[in-house]
């Protein structure tokens, strides 16, 4: 198991600690499946991201410059377009997560927006707007700006709102905090497939719970429907062109089990015996659509300005997907970039579907 052999192989006590507090018993599956399912769309498209050792973007490449694999194989038919400041349609909307975090660190979330949108000289690369998570589901702010101070305006409103949370926020019952993020997650990704476009989700959050541990196992039923999960999901951000980045405002430091932890899951699920609830964590769906996962260490507002930075430009790959017979087929997608000292981000992999 990916979960066992992670635990042994680092010899860390909070990993140890945390499979021993899992139950012995299959969990109750929290209520998170897609309300809206996917048109099958039978031509894969990558939007990659290319950043250099400080996390500038890097801009000027052509298609020599990139090698793109799927299975491990170049795709036929393959199409390449380079996005440059301005010339591209993209938009982004910042995720305020008053579910899975407490209302004190929501306020210290607000104070660290703030202080990104008043800093002097501050440009807002693309059309940007605001989403705040409660019990409730997704708010969002409808409309986009590119002007800071109109964006803090509406920030400053969406902090009001919040003080009126009843509950205590980010200590509910792991099930309830799983399916109320679904449930925004869901209206986040339906409301992007209005728009046109590619969208930027730049989540301010730790995440809900993973749920998964060596001692937490589904039955046979449960791994369908966790499986049936995944496939909607990563299919539904695939056909809304939806990249997730995360900024965990705990730090890197405050949590070796946390911040270390979901990386287990990242490489796609083929197989019904490789499924786990952990599959479907925020970190690990942000990693798997293209997006970074950053640390922030309590600097949420220089994370925050590094990831509106690089959306400024990037790079498409368009290319047929090879016929299947098999439904869920998935394909995992790699693209690598000869520029020195630069990385890649974009989508891991896709779900092919019979019916061409």
């Amino acid at each position: 198991m990916r979960t066992a052999i992670r635990i042994f192989a680092c010899g860390l006590l909070p990993f140890t600690t945390f499979a021993l507090a899992q139950t012995m018993h299959s969990p109750t599956l929290p209520k998170a499946a897609p309300t809206t399912t996917a048109p099958t769309v039978h031509v894969m498209h990558l939007d990659v991201d290319v950043d250099d050792k400080s996390g500038a973007p890097v801009t000027g490449l052509t298609q020599s410059n990139f090698t793109v694999l799927d299975n491990n194989e170049k795709p036929a038919g393959l199409q390449f377009k380079a996005v440059g400041p301005g010339q591209g349609k993209l938009e982004v909307i910042l995720v305020m997560d008053a579910v899975n975090s407490s209302f004190q660190t929501v306020s210290y979330e607000q104070q660290q927006l703030e202080k990104y949108l008043k800093k002097p000289g501050v440009k807002l690369p693309n059309p940007t707007s605001l989403a705040y998570i409660t019990d409730k589901g997704a708010e969002i702010q409808k409309g986009f700006t590119q002007d800071p101070t109109q964006l803090n305006q509406a920030l400053l409103k969406i902090s009001t709102g919040l003080r009126f949370i009843t509950r205590n926020t980010g200590y509910w019952g792991n099930d309830e905090r799983y399916s109320t993020s679904f449930k925004a997650l869901d209206q986040l990704i339906t409301y992007c497939t209005q728009l046109p476009g590619r969208k930027v989700l730049i989540w301010v959050s730790s995440g809900w719970p993973l749920m998964s541990g060596v001692r937490t196992e589904l039955d046979g039923t449960q791994e369908k429907e966790v499986f049936k999960q995944i496939v909607a999901e990563s299919s539904y951000m695939r056909y809304a062109r939806v990249t997730i980045d995360d900024v965990n405002p705990r730090g890197l430091n405050s949590s070796l089990l946390r911040d270390y932890y979901y990386q287990e899951f990242t490489k796609g699920v083929s197989k019904l015996s490789d499924v786990y609830l952990g599959d479907l964590g925020l970190q690990v769906l942000a990693e798997q659509s293209g997006g970074k996962v950053i640390e922030a260490d309590n600097d949420i507002s220089s994370s925050v300005a590094q990831l509106m930075d690089t959306t400024a430009s990037w790079y498409e790959f368009n290319f047929p997907m090879p016929p299947t017979t098999q439904p869920d087929t998935f394909h995992s997608t790699v693209v690598k970039v000869d520029a020195p000292g630069a990385k890649t981000y974009t989508r891991v992999g896709y779900y092919d579907q019979p019916g061409k």
